[in-house]
């Protein structure tokens, strides 16, 4: 079961990490509209943060293969439809974005059913290592992905990189679904979707270590929207261009994976103190933004950064499954994915409106200081830390004393 559940994990991944590459290709060579491509991405962006408080609560009431099994079914069909469309010639935008809009359904639906398949599937001893693992496959398949896409489109059109998209979620519902785990182990008789909703909300506000990590990587996300759309630009005009961005960019790739495959294997004792200090670190490229500096050493600062962010998402994964009581796991980590979902697309959005009004340097400064203060206010008192507040009942478990191997 734990290799069929890191399989179907990998070849979501990928298949994720396809569509933009894909999306943008395809509705760049039809219209060549950026205005047109903001509206498909976004087509997906905003069904998926309306519905994920209704995923959270069906992946507490809902055996989490069966979820995540309609969940990347409905994403292959919405692929096959595209790929159909866009082989048969025929580039409607309505079309688009619609297929955009099921497909962000699915993922509200299917996010927070993932980590209940964790926790269902993988004993707690080995989440750390699953976690990180799966961390990697993500990592990678953020690399891989955006030039497999570009090159099948170059050679045999984008609806054959749609086709290879849906046909990996096929596969990756089929290897998901034909996972086993127990009956969930909470549905009340009686109980309402706002109920339901109302009772995560309180384990969220139980654990004020959650919501406060919550939302300094919500912070930490809507910094990184900033940096990446600034980042690029400054690059080009001041660093040397293109190349410049790209090892900027590839630096940090190397670091993301580099701390993603460290995680298990570091002897952390105080995992929550190393994710906030992780997220903090994103302090570092943006005083190099701020300051202009020299590619290398904005290279560097991202280095160091994303590594941050690769010894945080397993770390994250795992502290959190250990602390949360299953019956609510779905729920609450709905509520952690809304606030990064959200946050990234925001910075994106903003980052040339506010250059604009306070300067790149301000902005690049004071979003630095925000998002080292939003994380490192949390592991400092009066938060408590996993393991020192009340959970409410008794069935949550206590992380091992490092939770770390």
């Amino acid at each position: 079961m734990i290799k069929r559940l890191l399989i179907g994990r990998c070849l979501s991944a990928l298949a994720t990490a396809l569509i933009p590459t894909t999306l943008t290709l395809a509705v760049l060579r039809a219209t060549g509209d950026g205005g047109a491509l903001g509206i498909v991405l976004a087509s997906e962006m905003v069904p998926l943060l309306l519905f994920l408080p209704v995923g959270g609560v069906l992946a507490d009431r809902i055996r989490p293969e069966r979820v995540a099994l309609l969940a990347d079914l409905t994403r292959c069909l919405s692929q096959a439809a595209i790929a159909a469309e866009l082989l048969l010639g025929v580039y409607r935008l309505l079309d688009l974005a619609v297929l955009s809009a099921v497909a962000g359904v699915a993922i509200a639906f299917g996010s927070p059913a993932v980590p209940r398949l964790v926790v269902a599937v993988v004993p707690g001893e080995d989440r750390l290592r699953m976690n990180a693992r799966i961390g990697v496959a993500t990592s990678l398949s953020a690399v891989i992905a955006p030039a497999l896409a570009g090159t099948v489109t170059l050679a045999a059109g984008p609806g054959w990189a749609a086709a290879l998209t849906a046909v990996l979620f096929a596969c990756s519902a089929l290897t998901l679904g034909g996972i086993s785990t127990p009956a969930a182990p909470h549905v009340k008789r009686g109980s309402s979707f706002g109920r339901d909703v109302v009772e995560g909300w309180r384990e969220v506000r139980a654990r004020r270590w959650f919501l406060a990590s919550c939302l300094g990587h919500g912070v930490w996300h809507f910094m990184a929207g900033l940096f990446l759309t600034l980042g690029p630009v400054t690059a080009v005009r001041e660093l040397g261009g293109e190349v410049s961005w790209t090892v900027i960019v590839q630096s940090g790739t190397v670091g993301l994976v580099l701390g993603v495959f460290a995680a298990p294997r570091l002897p952390i004792r105080r995992p929550l103190m190393v994710v906030q200090a992780g997220a903090a670190c994103y302090l570092l490229p943006m005083v190099a933004l701020a300051v202009t500096a020299p590619a290398a050493v904005m290279a560097g600062a991202y280095f160091v950064a994303m590594f941050g962010l690769g010894l945080l998402s397993p770390l994250w994964e795992t502290v959190v499954a250990n602390e949360i009581p299953e019956r609510a796991l779905g729920r609450v980590r709905s509520f952690d994915q809304l606030i990064s979902f959200a946050s990234r697309p925001f910075g994106l959005a903003a980052a040339a409106p506010l250059a604009d009004v306070t300067g790149v340097t301000a902005l690049a400064l004071t979003g630095g200081v925000l998002v080292a203060a939003a994380n490192l206010a949390v592991i400092l008192p009066p938060v408590r830390q996993p393991g020192e507040e009340g959970r409410g009942e008794a069935e949550t478990a206590r992380p091992r004393s490092s939770g770390v191997k």
